[in-house]
């Protein structure tokens, strides 16, 4: 169903006071939230019947470090990733070398990639706080979703950045600002303004899918403020309406992560905090739920081929539990089917909370079928996956 808020008066957060909260909260204190969330609230049902798929062949070959920033700068975590309209060239969101870019607003974070790594094209400095999802559309015009606003310590530091994030923005190919939805800086409901936007998707007839908020998935109840929803506009980025809100049910969310349209025009949702794909028609219809894909952070689909990839950086018994591990599940968007299995890096860190091992959580694929993973926390930058033994 789909539900309209014309009025705009949602309650608005200045400063950053979500980013701040959730930059000061510890992992171990995050982890007991999301521990008592896991065991106590009950996830759906349909997830504990899910054995974990971890041992599929993986045909891919992984080259780590893929990629050369301008200066010698080093990448910091990328979660926005995809693949230009020439199904060649990658662009990528990096956090200005470290996890954010509000300090640094000399530094361009939007970067275009060719297939040797090198940066093509660069823009955004001072106007991106937070990459965090993207989406290239049939123009070539890039959005990206800027999905947190910056905390006190970040804007005592850099004054502007309290005029930044928590907006979606769309630029030109070479960069240009065209268009604003929200109101960067602040968080609330639209048509005014957008709560710590996760992803943007722009289906082929130019309607603009926008998936929030990025902290509902860490609440084992809702609060007074607690959103979790798909927001709808027109190419021209008028207020359409939104569905979803909290929950476990099927057409509801626990922090929607990342969006994708598979060829007949179904858009999958990676709700993250309830470790599944929702499926959906573009007037918010659900269609079906699929948990054999893991705990998303990071979904894309081949418009010409519906081959998913699906990143989870997530995966422990605390996160996911029944065995799941981190990695990327490559599958078929037309039946559900998952074909592969990328295990994650090795590393003495973990992504995530906890469990084993580090894996990205971006992804995207160019017009060959090598996947490109945008890398969060402990193992930064791109990775990029070559396959080898696929037909």
């Amino acid at each position: 169903m789909i539900r309209t808020n014309k009025s705009g008066t949602g309650l608005l957060l200045k400063t950053g006071l979500v980013g701040l909260i959730l930059s000061v909260i510890s992992a171990s204190a995050m982890a007991q939230m999301i521990r008592g969330s896991m065991t106590e609230s009950g996830k759906p049902a349909a997830h504990a019947g899910q054995q974990p798929i971890n041992n599929l062949p993986n045909p891919y070959l992984t080259q780590r470090n893929f990629g050369t920033l301008p200066d010698a700068r080093s990448w910091g975590s990328v979660s926005a990733v995809n693949v230009d309209i020439d199904g060649v060239h990658i662009w990528a969101g990096d956090r200005c070398g470290t996890n954010q870019c509000a300090t640094t607003p000399n530094i361009n974070p939007m970067v275009k990639l060719d297939p040797n790594g090198r940066v093509v094209a660069e823009f955004g400095a001072g106007q991106i706080l937070w990459p965090h999802g993207m989406d290239v559309d049939r123009e070539g015009n890039i959005w990206v979703a800027d999905a947190r606003v910056a905390n006190e310590n970040e804007i005592r530091e850099n004054p502007a950045a309290a005029n930044i994030g928590s907006a979606i923005l769309k630029f030109s190919p070479d960069g240009r600002l065209l268009m604003t939805i929200g109101t960067p800086g602040e968080v609330g409901d639209p048509p005014t303004h957008l709560t710590d936007p996760n992803d943007v998707l722009i289906a082929p007839n130019g309607r603009i899918f926008i998936a929030e908020t990025h902290g509902a998935q860490f609440q084992g109840e809702p609060g007074p403020n607690t959103k979790s929803r798909i927001t709808m506009w027109e190419p021209d980025g008028t207020y359409i309406g939104h569905f979803g809100e909290y929950g476990w049910d099927d057409g509801q969310f626990r922090s929607p992560h990342s969006l994708a349209m598979d060829s007949q025009g179904r858009l999958f949702v990676a709700d993250r905090g309830n470790n599944r794909i929702q499926i959906f028609t573009q007037d918010g219809e659900w269609l079906d739920t699929w948990y054999q894909f893991s705990r998303i952070s990071g979904l894309y689909i081949d418009p010409t081929n519906d081959m998913l990839y699906a990143i989870d950086s997530e995966s422990d018994e605390n996160y996911n539990p029944g065995g799941w591990r981190k990695g990327l599940r490559v599958g078929n968007a037309r039946n559900g089917e998952v074909l592969y299995f990328i295990p994650n890096h090795v590393h003495a860190g973990n992504t995530g909370m906890g469990g084993i091992g580090a894996m990205g959580e971006g992804v995207t694929a160019d017009a060959a079928g090598n996947i490109y993973a945008g890398e969060v926390g402990v193992v930064s930058g791109m990775t990029r996956f070559v396959q080898v033994l696929i037909p």
